[in-house]
């Protein structure tokens, strides 16, 4: 097959999250960078492909589709083979549960907590790092009865819930309290074919 075209920021955790799926699924993949510092994403030829103007961006052998989360339904409807999204009602209500999640309460909490420190985002701090913490009491919660976020094997809900969670100490998140988040944090990066986002030494996160 043709390389997947995947239009991506390396510190996105949006475009992180496909790569990861892309990886973890074995896909041949054609990286194209946009440059959002210099905003390449707001240019002519990028709002063709994503009239939105944010990254990520696929292009599948002509089939282009934006949005972190949609371009994983697709990927795992089409190369996963049943592994990474549930066909019957109740998984599939489960996946759709922590999708939604993702691009509600983790982007409002880890993910713009994380703006801040690495972009320079003008936005109340202390507002964000208390709904991070919010957010990650429910899913500590959860996942202190299963292995993974809609059940006991990963799908695309820890796809699209990984990439902000792990990297929210960049935020000023502290995982500390989390004991089983940070369990379900490695039992992810032990997936074959993971492959991580690039860190920033800013906020608690101390090390590249």
């Amino acid at each position: 097959m043709n390389p997947i075209k995947h239009y991506h920021f390396p510190l996105s955790g949006h475009s992180h999250r496909v790569q990861l799926m892309l990886s973890l699924l074995g896909l041949p993949v054609e990286e194209v960078f946009v440059d959002l510092a210099k905003g390449a994403h707001k240019q002519a030829g990028f709002l063709a492909l994503n009239a939105f103007g944010q990254v990520p961006v696929i292009d599948d052998d002509g089939v282009v589709l934006a949005d972190s989360n949609a371009i994983l339904v697709y990927l795992a409807h089409k190369y996963g083979k049943g592994r990474w999204l549930p066909t019957d009602p109740v998984g599939a209500a489960r996946v759709q549960r922590w999708l939604s999640a993702a691009a509600g309460p983790i982007h409002a909490g880890p993910a713009t907590a994380r703006l801040i420190t690495v972009f320079g985002a003008a936005y109340n701090a202390e507002d964000v790092i208390a709904r991070s913490h919010a957010v990650l009491k429910v899913i500590d919660q959860e996942l202190s009865r299963r292995d993974f976020l809609a059940g006991d094997t990963a799908t695309v809900a820890d796809i699209a819930g990984y990439s902000y969670i792990a990297h929210a100490p960049e935020g000023n998140v502290s995982l500390e309290d989390y004991a089983h988040v940070r369990a379900w944090l490695v039992r992810i990066e032990a997936l074959p074919g993971f492959v991580g986002m690039p860190r920033t030494v800013v906020g608690l996160q101390k090390h590249a």
